[in-house]
């Protein structure tokens, strides 16, 4: 608006009246105070505690004495760009996967898979079944209800044999 007063020796309400502006739009003074310190305390918390979204915030700068109207707090997180990033998603294998070589004779190579159910009463149990890759006959049933059986017959398999394992 300036420019343009100067450089056409027009008065400040010709040039409004030309631009189709209200004067009182140019004439704007903001009355909105400083908010350095709230800024440096805002961006000093989001340094500290990198995952809190501004509602969090706000309640770290109530428990230091500084209070604000959520709306204002909102506005400086907004403009300071402290938004908390969206984390990435589920991690994809790189590359091409090895196919894995097919068993020439019996107990080569062992898969191990767990099959689970549930008794009438609710308690659960596991049972773990041992199948051998080249016959695809099944080498073992075991059930178990608690996790620390399954370590035990783990290590059954582990020391009374020498097989490959892998998982289905």
């Amino acid at each position: 608006m300036a420019h343009l007063c100067s450089a056409h020796g027009v008065s400040q309400r010709r040039a409004c009246d030309v631009l189709q502006v209200d004067r009182s739009t140019v004439r704007y003074q903001s009355k909105r105070p400083d908010d350095a310190e709230l800024r440096e305390a805002i961006k000093a918390v989001a340094r500290e505690r990198r995952r809190f979204g501004y509602r969090r915030i706000q309640v770290m700068l109530q428990r230091q004495g500084i209070f604000m109207n959520h709306k204002k707090l909102r506005r400086i997180y907004a403009e300071e760009k402290l938004q908390v990033r969206c984390r990435g998603g589920r991690k994809r294998a790189l590359g091409t996967r090895r196919p894995m070589g097919v068993p020439d004779a019996a107990n080569q190579r062992w898969s191990l898979d767990f099959v689970s159910d549930a008794f009438t009463d609710g308690r659960r149990f596991r049972i773990l079944t041992v199948v051998d890759d080249f016959t695809r006959e099944n080498v073992a049933l075991i059930a178990f209800i608690c996790l620390q059986f399954l370590l035990h017959c783990y290590d059954l398999f582990a020391g009374e044999t020498s097989l490959y394992f892998s998982s289905f």
